[in-house]
This record gives C-alpha cells, structure tokens and sequence, in this order.
C-alpha cells in the first residue's frame, strides 16, 4: 500500500515539473531566458497603455443663420455685465456695469433725443426726467433705442447725427432716479413718438431675449417685428399706466395732443431735440 502511494505521489509531481518546464520558453525548466525590461521600457508601455483614449478635434463653430438685413451690438462694450431677464414693473432692463463703461448704439442709426442734463429730484419725480442723462437712437430698422441713467454723454453728440452699430454715445452712470443705486445704464426699445410721450420711449418691448441674442447668439435678431406688433395692438400712442405720476404739488409738465404725423415720402427718421428747461 505504502510502495503504491509513493509511486502516485511521484507521478504527480513529475507531472507538475513538465508543465513547467513547457510553459518556460527555453532553458531550465520553470526559469525564462527572457531580458529583464528596463526601467524606460516599462515607462514606455505605461504612457502607451494610458494614451488610448480617441483624439478629439475641436468643435467648429457654425454661424448663426441671417434673421434680419440688421446687425445689432450688445449697448456696454468693454466691461462685464449683467442684466436682468424678467418683467419687474416696466418692460426694460437694467444692465449693471461699471461707472464709465462705453454706452454704444445698438445698431445703425441716427441720433434721435440727447439729454445731458440730470434734473431729476426726489421732491418733484417727474416721470420725464427719471432716465436723467439719456441719447436715445432711432434704428435703419425703424426701432427706438434708449440709454438712461448715463454718467456723461458723448461730447460733440446732437440729435440728427448719423451713427454706427457700437458707436460710443456715453458713459455708464446713475443719474436721474439712480442716484442711490450702482451705477447701470437704463436700456429700452420703444418706436417713434413725440417726446410728450415719454412713457412710451421709457420701454415696450421687453429687450432681454435681444441683449442675450446680441451678446452670444445671432447679432441679426431684430426687435422690429415685435415692435410693430405691439404698436399695432397697443395704439401708436397707448395711455401711461405705470409709475405715471410726478410727486404732489409738483408743477405738471405743459403738454399739448400732438397732431396726427403727415405722411411723406421721405425715409429719414424724425429728429426730435431735447434742450434743458
């Protein structure tokens, strides 16, 4: 029994030296004859196995398609911004900027309305004098630009002056109705009216879905189309209904009902001039 087992055991462990004398490649059985890899190989194979992931080509940026035959710039050019994107009272933003940011024309045009006088006061709050110190454009698109509470206005600047898109019209400030705040320029789309109507160049067109176009989009999308939408369900010289009231005792302003405009074939917009009282 004893001689049987030895006999076993032997076998088995021939068996396990042959297995590993074939596993060897050559030599003694169990021991490679293979070079030892060499401390910049193995750094080789490492940097190879960990460089496998695709290469990636930078993605290419298509330009927006054309909306409109008008190119638009976003108003403060040079500094940081923000702005906010939901109706508060009036539709009109305000874009909180440095004091002395460029105000720029967003859009080519001619100077319609320049007030560089701040009158506004607390005691009175005329509704016509809360922008302060504000240019306002008309656009080749037919479009009312306006930027109120400015610092300063371009020096040399007069209502009828021919404009290009992002051309400086005045520095970022807070006068009128600002005063107590930081500083931010008072941004508004409207369309034409006499300046009696100032509640309407204050703001119509709610303006963030075009500053975010402007900014980071397509510089084509035009507010025209709504404008003339707005004008066209509101009236052209629709009632104040919002923040109308000046303080009481306060003198009210002389107004007098425009008459109907004439029509004429002539392109040019009208010029409107704003001298201090």
């Amino acid at each position: 029994m004893r001689s049987g087992r030895t006999a076993a055991l032997v076998a088995l462990a021939g068996a396990a030296c042959l297995a590993a004398a074939c596993g060897a490649p050559t030599g003694v059985a169990g021991v490679s004859t293979l070079p030892p890899a060499s401390p910049a190989a193995d750094a080789a194979i490492a940097m190879a196995a960990a460089d496998t992931s695709p290469r990636v080509e930078a993605p290419v940026r298509i330009p927006p398609p054309e909306l409109s035959r008008f190119t638009y710039t976003f108003p403060v050019k040079g500094c940081e911004v923000t702005y906010s994107r939901k109706l508060l009272v009036l539709p009109k933003t305000t874009i909180w900027a440095d004091r002395g940011c460029a105000f720029v024309s967003p859009v080519d045009g001619v100077v319609r309305e320049v007030n560089a006088s701040n009158r506004w006061a607390p005691s009175t709050d005329h509704g016509w004098e809360r922008e302060g110190r504000f240019v306002s454009v008309i656009g080749d698109d037919g479009v009312v630009y306006l930027g109120g509470h400015l610092e300063s206005v371009e020096p040399g600047l007069a209502p009828g002056a021919r404009v290009k898109a992002g051309q400086r019209l005045g520095a970022v400030g807070n006068s009128g109705n600002a005063r107590d705040m930081a500083t931010n320029l008072y941004f508004a789309i409207s369309w034409p009216t006499p300046p009696q109507y100032w509640w309407i160049r204050r703001g119509m067109v709610e303006p963030w879905r075009y500053l975010d176009a402007w900014d980071d989009g397509n510089r084509t999308l035009s507010p025209r189309r709504e404008a003339l939408t707005l004008r066209k369900r509101l009236g052209e010289f629709p009632a104040c209904t919002q923040l109308c009231a000046s303080k009481p005792g306060s003198p009210p302003k002389t107004e007098r009902k425009p008459k109907p405009p004439r029509k004429h074939r002539s392109k040019e917009p009208e010029v409107v001039v704003v001298t201090p009282n």
